[in-house]
């Protein structure tokens, strides 16, 4: 997997994470004024990733 940066048609910087196939699994969801600002939203995912917390919403109806 690898996190790429690119500019988007407003010029923000915006970061994505591929999976080896290249393929998108994730996205930063906003866009950055800044290069630096977007490695933080990065940094920041790679810090939390491995303790967070995995949870699974039902779908079913609540009786």
């Amino acid at each position: 997997m690898y996190f790429e940066i690119y500019k988007d048609a407003r010029n923000e910087f915006r970061w994505r994470l591929k999976a080896g196939n290249h393929q998108i699994i994730a996205t930063g969801g906003e866009g950055y004024s800044s290069k630096q600002a977007c490695q933080k939203g990065i940094e920041a995912v790679k810090k939390i990733t491995s303790d967070t917390e995995v949870r699974e919403i039902s779908t079913e109806p609540k009786v």
